[in-house]
């Protein structure tokens, strides 16, 4: 299996994130992570779709996406032509013992520190998903209170954007 990133960028209407997700479900693929978000015009959402699966599969997924009403254009990453990034909030208690080992892999990741109190510490942190999961494993040792992760969000680089490669 192998993990894939696309972007579906679609009208912003009622009913479309189903009609999406269900082709996904429909074709047995586990989404890890799904971002939905308006664009630079309210006119479209953009979907980031992160996934496992067999690159036969995931053709005929792509093939079939393409086909559904609401669908602009669905664009494929690939690691090294694309900037991908996410998102972590962190929740960590605000213990003596090891505080000062949370805030040094704090700084060591560059996680910004969003709320101190003398129960909790909230940090931010971005960046690809590798150094994401790298700063929740080294904070699991200290007792992790609470996790949120926004997901993979990515573009292309260069020039060309999901507009101008339209299914229309």
């Amino acid at each position: 299996m192998r993990r894939y990133t696309i972007a579906i960028l679609v009208r912003n209407q009622f009913g479309v994130l189903n009609r999406v997700t269900s082709m996904f479900r429909r074709r047995q693929f586990n989404i890890a992570c799904l971002t939905v978000s308006e664009t630079e015009t309210p006119a479209y959402s953009r979907i980031t779709v992160l996934f496992d699966g067999d690159d036969v599969a995931k053709k005929q997924l792509v093939s079939q996406l393409h086909k559904l009403p609401d669908i602009v254009s669905v664009e494929e990453f690939d690691a090294d032509e694309a900037i991908s990034c996410e998102l972590l909030l962190i929740k960590m208690p605000n213990d003596p013992v090891h505080r000062d080992e949370i805030l040094d892999a704090a700084r060591a990741f560059e996680a910004k520190i969003e709320d101190y109190t003398r129960d909790s510490i909230i940090m931010h942190l971005t960046g690809d998903s590798r150094r994401i999961d790298n700063f929740i494993d080294l904070m699991r040792d200290y007792g992790i209170l609470e996790i949120c992760r926004t997901g993979v969000v990515s573009l292309s680089r260069g020039g060309q954007v999901m507009r101008q490669v339209t299914n229309l």
